[in-house]
């Protein structure tokens, strides 16, 4: 996770044309994770595909410029791009929603979204850092505002979104069930709760936004209350997705793993408290 928190950081001082780290556009082949769930992400980002009988659902769009890749990795898996009915978004930063414009004009799909991101979603801009333009990404319009607690059906599947704020103020976990050899189960999608680029406190300029650092607080309390079989998140150091791929058809799923949510939560919850601290101490 201390990879990614740099990452994030660095990328603020990059110029326009700057895309992060290699892995986040480095094409990987598209693989199954369990039952309806597939990964059609980069090395280094996570994009997903639950597939259903009535159309399918896309979480997040990856880097600017994805979405040809990602369409590519629905075909390889046997399905089809405009068959995706739902986009959906765990948060709207460029290295998640960079390419969702492009899926949304491509498949025709709806873009569902937390009301506190709409915004940034449709201007295109890091809420906060607006004058960074390294940041900003192709604006796409949202078709569905949800609410804490929404649920967000398709073809018989049911994801339910967790508003989980702080790394942006509509940071939005998804859980749903998924099938694994005949086993009913909870998978979850996190978030983020990295502080990455957001400035908590500030001397000069303020936080990234009023309330960050209690909306963080209440994204730890929240997750701490939820329970998940099957953990991801939206990059791929966040869960251990190489390691896991690796063993897949070896065994029992490796992505199965009902104490990592926990585990990851409150290691992200020391480093948000380390940084706090730092940039509290930075701004006397």
């Amino acid at each position: 996770m201390k990879r990614i928190l740099i990452a994030a950081a660095a990328l603020v001082a990059l110029p326009a044309q700057a895309q992060g780290p290699a892995s986040w556009t480095t094409p990987t082949a598209p693989f199954k994770v369990a039952g309806n769930l597939y990964y059609v992400g980069s090395t280094g980002i996570s994009v997903w595909l639950i597939t259903t009988p009535q159309g399918h659902i896309l979480i997040d769009g990856g880097m600017p410029g994805a979405a040809v890749q990602i369409e590519k990795s629905i075909t390889e898996l046997g399905f089809k791009p405009k068959d995706v009915k739902l986009l959906l978004a765990t948060h709207a930063h460029i290295d998640h929603v960079g390419g969702t414009a492009d899926l949304k004009a491509d498949t025709g799909a709806q873009l569902v979204a937390m009301a506190q991101d709409k915004a940034a979603l449709e201007t295109g801009t890091y809420p906060g850092s607006e004058d960074v333009k390294a940041l900003n990404f192709k604006p796409a319009k949202v078709d569905r505002v949800i609410r804490d607690g929404e649920v967000v059906a398709l073809g018989g599947v049911k994801l339910t979104a967790h508003l989980t704020p702080g790394h942006t103020a509509g940071c939005t976990t998804w859980t749903f069930p998924v099938t694994d050899q005949g086993r009913k189960l909870d998978a979850l999608l996190y978030c983020s709760t990295s502080v990455a680029a957001n400035r908590l406190v500030s001397k000069t300029r303020g936080p990234q936004y009023p309330g960050i650092v209690d909306d963080y607080r209440k994204a730890f309390a929240k997750l701490k209350t939820l329970k998940a079989d099957m953990f991801l998140a939206p990059h791929a150091e966040q869960f251990g997705l190489d390691a896991k791929r690796t063993k897949l058809g070896q065994g029992p799923n490796p992505f199965v793993d009902p104490t990592e949510l926990q585990t990851r939560v409150a290691a992200s919850e020391a480093d948000f408290r380390r940084d706090l601290a730092r940039q509290e101490e930075a701004a006397k």
